[in-house]
């Protein structure tokens, strides 16, 4: 039969770490730990981006007043370039409210290249 010293002993080693470096024990509880830090499920902890499209769209740092938006050019392609200005910065701020839930109005869209002129983005200038 088991007494409550031979039940409690190890429990109290484990919580309070009590193995010696380098022990059999004392790897086992790091292997344990790091199991559960790579293994566990992001779900478990509710660790999800907010919306669906997020990495689509990103705030940037701007001047008071104004919003400053990086947008995907996957987010644009919904947008005819043949349509007139008024038109596009329209969608675009319907498209910006979508994605972050907040009106706003845009007031410029500029493409983003890169050093070999392919299309990275677009950067929307916009006010609430």
């Amino acid at each position: 039969m088991l007494n409550s010293k031979t039940v409690w002993s190890p429990l109290r080693r484990v919580i309070l770490w009590d193995f010696p470096r380098a022990s059999w024990q004392y790897d086992i509880m790091v292997a344990a730990i790091v199991a559960f830090i790579f293994l566990t499920p992001r779900e478990w902890f509710h660790d999800q981006p907010k919306a669906p499209h997020s990495h689509e769209v990103a705030l940037l740092p701007s001047q008071r007043g104004m919003s400053v938006f990086w947008l995907s050019p996957a987010l644009i392609s919904q947008v005819p370039e043949a349509a007139s200005e008024p038109e596009r910065l329209a969608k675009v701020s319907a498209i910006l409210k979508t994605e972050t839930g907040k009106t706003q109005s845009v007031t410029r869209l500029d493409p983003i290249y890169n050093s070999e002129r392919e299309l990275t983005g677009y950067m929307a200038v916009a006010k609430p």
